[in-house]
């Protein structure tokens, strides 16, 4: 089976109580479905605790050919060994992550609503642009909302990967993925699933090859 033209990208919640707990929840969630990548995101936090949770959470993802990126920190990411990092417009500039990370980390920025900010984010070196919020969304305070056709027009001008972001559920996904998102970008649609995460990855899955 080939992959889908779409895939799916997780996100932790913001915060996680149990780490044991969640790490147990990642695993099924992995083992369920395809999934690209984790995005280790937790705000606010100290370094102990993201240190903990990229310790515990990443061998269970790279173990599963699923990267790892981790959000904000490319000085954590870099000395924890993370695939890559995620920097928003005010955080680290894509430059400076690439200099602390290195030429093969994967290196992802939030570009909002706009294809001006994805096109500097693209000259400047970013291996995806994530646009967003899609939707309402409870995990992160947005004030953009983009509509659809901004993926359209991104996937037919540009080369860089696209991540659709923001509030994203199996049953709202399927208009991005007909846009033409490379990547969903998922949190609470997958952790916070009434039927459990690995039930979400499972039925993403079906979204992401057109058959849901």
């Amino acid at each position: 089976m080939t992959d889908p033209a779409c895939q799916l990208y997780l996100i932790t919640p913001p915060v996680i109580d149990d780490l044991e707990a969640f790490a147990g929840q990642l695993e099924a969630a992995l083992d369920a479905g395809p999934v690209a990548a984790l995005q280790i995101r937790l705000k606010p936090a100290d370094d102990a605790t993201i240190t903990a949770a990229v310790k515990r959470l990443a061998p269970i993802a790279q173990g599963r050919g699923v990267a790892v990126i981790l959000n904000d920190r490319p000085d954590l990411a870099s000395a924890l060994g993370c695939d890559g990092v995620h920097v928003g417009q005010t955080d680290a500039s894509v430059a400076s992550a690439r200099r602390v990370m290195g030429k093969t980390a994967m290196i992802g920025a939030t570009c909002h609503d706009s294809r001006h900010l994805g096109m500097e984010a693209a000259e400047a070196g970013a291996d995806y642009v994530a646009f967003g919020a899609f939707y309402p969304t409870g995990t992160k305070e947005t004030t953009h909302r983009p509509e659809p056709e901004i993926l359209t027009i991104w996937q037919e001008t540009m080369e860089v990967p696209s991540v659709a972001i923001g509030g994203i559920t199996v049953e709202n996904a399927a208009p991005l993925v007909a846009a033409g998102a490379d990547f969903l970008a998922v949190s609470a649609g997958v952790w916070a699933y009434p039927a459990g995460p690995a039930e979400a990855v499972r039925r993403f899955s079906r979204v992401l090859n057109g058959k849901a």
